[in-house]
């Protein structure tokens, strides 16, 4: 047995030694409803954080001081929000926000099999 594979299943034999009270809260499963928006979110990310570099390359604004003042937020938080992988609540706001600060239009599919 592997070293991954014992350490796992140790974990799993103390998680059920322990008395109802003190187990580990499972984790809550999404609804479909709640899945198609996330989906659709990060759809929506991928197309604003393309048209964002798209439109920052074609300005020459590659630093991350200069991302920032164009984005209007701090440079850190301006690179974060363009290089983040993992959706996040708020992220298609705040990447909207920068689309229009910038003048940048998205345009979205005319239909999707995903989200619908």
């Amino acid at each position: 047995m592997s070293r991954l594979a014992s350490t796992a299943a140790a974990t799993d034999i103390h998680d059920m030694s322990l008395p109802p009270d003190q187990m580990p809260p499972a984790k809550p499963k999404i609804s479909p409803e709640e899945r198609r928006r996330r989906t659709a979110d990060r759809l929506t990310m991928i197309r604003l954080k393309m048209a964002i570099g798209r439109e920052l390359d074609e300005r020459g604004i590659t630093k991350p001081a200069e991302i920032g003042a164009a984005l209007g937020m701090p440079p850190a938080e301006a690179t974060k929000l363009l290089t983040r992988h993992q959706w996040r609540e708020g992220d298609v706001a705040q990447l909207e926000a920068a689309a229009a600060r910038l003048g940048v239009q998205v345009q979205e599919p005319a239909s999707s099999a995903l989200v619908g």
